[in-house]
């Protein structure tokens, strides 16, 4: 028979700090508190999964849109493009019945009129007749004095001027009216 021996001394003491049986912590609680754990960060990547998903369908749509919204945009430009061709105002120009201007006069701040004023295009009746594309530029055809316009030889090692083909009248559509200007009149004429 087995008997402990008695401690004395030291030793006892140490052994009154520890307790006499086994120690049996809770188990339950530590359990729920892992499976709590555990469910709660499930939960968790489930809802930034969807969260995510969500956002990417969002995105996928956003850059289809800019996409539409690119191309729109180039079309419109396009477009611009179109009707800011010098060739195309100058057919505009010629449709709505403007002339090429002549030569311009300045007034001065003291009302002297500087430089002497020289006659706009052709007359009314010329702009009845279809005209005939000209081989000049638009910027130069509206600028050059009217007496060159029909029939000025390029002067020996100037580029020669190409004409511009005309778009189709379907190609582009019609420009807002431009008002026609209106001569003003110059002292001592």
């Amino acid at each position: 028979m087995s008997r402990k021996p008695a401690l004395r001394g030291r030793a006892a003491r140490l052994t009154r700090l520890f307790p006499a049986g086994r120690a049996r912590a809770a188990r339950t609680p530590f359990v729920l508190l892992v499976v709590l754990l555990l469910g709660g960060g499930l939960i968790g990547l489930l809802v930034l999964n969807s969260a995510l998903s969500e956002g990417s369908f969002k995105l996928d749509a956003l850059q289809k849109e800019t996409r539409s919204l690119t191309d729109e945009k180039q079309a419109l430009q396009r477009d611009i493009d179109a009707y800011s061709d010098p060739a195309a105002l100058q057919r505009r120009a010629r449709e709505l019945g403007m002339v090429p201007g002549g030569d311009p006069a300045f007034l001065g701040p003291d009302g002297t009129v500087k430089g002497v004023p020289g006659v706009a295009g052709p007359g009314p009746a010329a702009l009845t007749a279809p005209v005939a594309p000209e081989p000049l530029t638009p910027a130069a055809a509206f600028s050059a004095p009217p007496s060159t316009l029909a029939s000025a030889p390029p002067a020996q090692g100037q580029p020669q001027p190409v004409p511009v083909p005309s778009a189709p009248a379907a190609a582009a559509p019609p420009l807002p009216a431009i008002p026609q200007p209106i001569p003003t009149p110059t002292p001592g004429r």
